[in-house]
């Protein structure tokens, strides 16, 4: 086991060895195995007869277009205006999607992902920070604790010393959660604690809590549900509601007897959002409504299942289970994981982000204080402030050095204008210490530092960035160097089509209308009319516009598109044939046919002509490149991620 355990550990060092070595070198460049893989599988998602075939093709591909790139940036393109443009236009538009940092975003994803397999049912006793007496708060949460500790009733401590407002009635119990039910502090509290355990007062900004977890189940999911509410009028008495109790038992009965919930919810709910739909509701998860609602749905042990009347401070309530959506268990379902992340990067707890990154930005950038006296700084600050003279011997100037990160320098004149839009509490109960400013304008210049510098920071964004203005800078150079030549070279075209003429030749053709249209249903009614009138065509086809592509010209008989093969025949309509795909759907109207083959005039196959006149601009070209950077394949890092050949 030992020796098979280390020759295991031997292979997988030797392949991720191979990831990271030089792949190709071109010139001075080099690319590593790791970064073709990453190309290769992001260009190549369709599977393959011959693997191996396809990613050596693909190789040759690759090296061409980085020869090309390098090309461009070797001659400066990416300086050119309307590159920059497109590049900082795409950086404003995607930088918020990597502003957190990706291996603290990971680890809270993954961590909501593990929280997210159970619901923890929670108790909760809260005691309020009055008049800013933390003292007395902290007293009586501890009070509470040494009674739980000492073996009294959680939900009669909570009745008795809780101020939360439903804990007279809830005795402290505040049902099921689950990840991202509660904020983030209290979630950790809660999923840190074993069934039956309760913490130690926990902190916040308004007072003190303890948690219990009373037990706990494998996570419910969402659930799709109808409902039918009765809403109490506002200020209704006890007849009143009493009447609305009747009315509920009633419509519960008519359910009963095979009524239909969805249009009883349409005829009686108060539900106003719901009951146009028939009382649909938004799938819903546990701790998004109160305990009493819930503990009556999530009761409902299979789809069909219906509520009786129960009453909650909204009014009666009937409740028709429609479906469960349950919780993905498989950490490796993207679209799930992706919808998490997005959750997370919504939630409060992202922020956890914002610390790490102003550590790693301090750390990695280095963070220096300037050489100046703090009291002298503060003293400069009011002065400028609050328009005060400035102190004899005071040694701050506009220019003086405040503190450095990486390469920006912060003066004492921008910690001026940032302590002027930031030195008062946002809570209006005065001004900030100056050192909590400084501190707090620190981090402001660490993230603004990190956005300005992500590339460095975050290997993803700096892939996309790095892509979009290669792709760009392939553009422009293949645009200059082949595809603007070859369409206005025309006394090349010209001759390329005289020394080739044989090859530009028609097989069996016909002059045809051919319909592209946006789906089957709009081309059912564009054929039956053409069908019916085809000289009439333009005028259906302009009613259609939007939807609709019509291109009038002579094809050959193998790109006319027909559900059914076919010999063309003038005055034939073909039969639509359907992408499945996209569901956009085509068809022909067949106008004149040339059964023979035939040669094309220099007009007729100049779009061929143009395309062979780039094929060869472009193998001239590639060669000269290929002269200028020389290319160099490591076959053994090659053969190394080749897939296996089959035999």
């Amino acid at each position: 086991m030992i020796k098979r355990n280390l020759l295991l550990g031997v292979l997988m060092a030797c392949a991720v060895s191979s990831f990271s070595q030089t792949l190709f070198t071109y010139g001075p460049y080099s690319v590593s195995a790791a970064d073709f893989l990453k190309a290769y599988k992001k260009n190549n998602t369709q599977p393959s007869a011959n693997q191996r075939k396809a990613m050596t093709d693909y190789l040759d591909l690759y090296i061409n277009s980085r020869l090309k790139i390098r090309e461009a940036y070797d001659r400066q393109y990416d300086t050119l205006p309307q590159i920059r443009s497109e590049v900082d236009n795409l950086r404003s538009q995607i930088i918020e999607n990597y502003m957190a940092d990706p291996e603290v975003m990971d680890r809270l994803t993954h961590e909501v992902f593990r929280r997210s397999q159970k619901d923890i049912h929670t108790g909760h006793i809260f005691i309020a920070v009055i008049n800013g007496d933390t003292l007395a708060a902290y007293n009586q949460a501890k009070a509470a604790y040494e009674r739980l500790r000492k073996g009294e009733d959680f939900s009669k401590v909570a009745t008795e010393l809780s101020q939360d407002p439903g804990a007279t009635g809830n005795k402290g119990d505040i049902g099921w959660i689950t990840a991202l039910t509660l904020p983030y502090e209290f979630e950790n509290v809660i999923y840190g604690l074993q069934p039956g355990q309760y913490s130690l007062p926990f902190r916040s900004k308004i007072g003190f809590h303890i948690f219990k977890n009373m037990g706990e189940r494998k996570a419910v999911g969402k659930m799709k549900a109808r409902q039918i509410l009765l809403a109490f009028p506002p200020g209704a008495d006890e007849a009143t509601r009493k009447h609305v109790q009747m009315q509920a038992d009633s419509i519960y009965k008519r359910l009963l007897a095979g009524d239909d919930f969805s249009k009883m919810a349409v005829a009686f709910s108060n539900d106003y959002l719901t009951a146009v739909t028939g009382g649909s509701m938004p799938d819903f998860g546990v701790g998004q409504f109160s305990p009493d609602f819930e503990s009556k749905v999530w009761a409902l042990s299979k789809d069909g299942a219906i509520t009786r009347p129960f009453e909650t401070s909204h009014g009666w309530h009937i409740v028709k289970r429609i479906s469960l959506v349950p919780v993905p268990a498989d950490s490796n379902n993207l679209v799930y994981m992706q919808d998490l992340r997005m959750r997370v990067m919504q939630d409060p707890r992202w922020k956890t982000s914002r610390e790490v990154i102003y550590d790693k930005v301090v750390r990695q950038s280095g963070l220096k204080d300037g050489n100046f006296v703090a009291q002298s700084l503060w003293d400069y600050t009011d002065s400028i402030l609050d328009r005060q003279p400035i102190r004899s011997g005071n040694s701050i100037q506009e220019e003086t050095v405040v503190f450095r990160l990486g390469d920006t320098v912060v003066h004492a004149k921008d910690w001026v204008s940032y302590a002027q839009a930031f030195r008062y509490k946002t809570d209006g109960s005065g001004r900030k210490p100056y050192p909590d400013v400084l501190n707090d304008y620190k981090r402001s210049v660490a993230f603004q530092y990190y956005r300005d510098h992500l590339e460095t920071y975050n290997e993803d964004f700096r892939y996309q960035m790095n892509e979009f203005r290669d792709g760009n800078l392939f553009f422009e150079i293949m645009q200059r160097e082949v595809w603007n030549r070859a369409h206005s070279d025309s006394s090349e075209l010209r001759a390329l089509y005289e020394t080739n003429k044989k090859k530009y030749t028609w097989k069996p053709s016909a002059d045809a209308v051919v319909f592209f249209c946006s789906d089957a249903n709009v081309a059912k009614t564009l054929y039956d009319q053409v069908k019916k009138q085809p000289k009439e065509w333009r005028k259906w086809n302009e009613a259609l516009t939007e939807r609709v592509v019509a291109d009038s010209a002579r094809f050959e008989w193998s790109q006319i598109p027909s559900k059914t093969r076919i010999v063309p025949v003038a005055g034939m309509t073909t039969t639509p044939l359907v992408n499945k795909t996209d569901n956009s759907t085509s068809f022909a109207y067949i106008e004149k046919v040339y059964p023979k083959p035939a040669q094309r005039s220099f007009s007729e196959a100049k779009g061929l002509v143009i395309d062979d006149y780039q094929a060869l601009l472009e193998e001239q070209w590639l060669q000269q490149l290929k002269e200028k950077y020389p290319v160099k394949v490591n076959e053994n890092v090659l053969n190394s991620i080749l897939p296996k050949a089959a035999y």
